[in-house]
């Protein structure tokens, strides 16, 4: 009765049996134009005093921020 190895006898083959075959590399994002004036998420660091004080009049704390922000840059401009 003819019994299979229990390990293939080249070794190539059996270290090819271990790996898939490579997935084609993902097509490069595209590069979209930037919309004017459009809010982009963000995630930052900001002092817990700091947020609470924004936080303070209730909604509308991120906008109140933003503008802050915005004050400064053309300050500074």
């Amino acid at each position: 009765m003819a019994q299979t190895p229990r390990r293939p006898v080249n070794p190539m083959d059996a270290a090819e049996a271990l790996f898939k075959p490579a997935k084609k590399a993902a097509a490069p994002a595209v590069e979209r134009p930037a919309i004017p004036n459009a809010k982009e998420t963000v995630s930052i660091r900001i002092d817990s005093d700091v947020l609470a004080h924004f936080q303070e009049d209730g909604a509308g704390w991120q906008e109140r921020i933003n503008d802050a922000l915005r004050a400064t840059m053309k300050a500074t401009s």
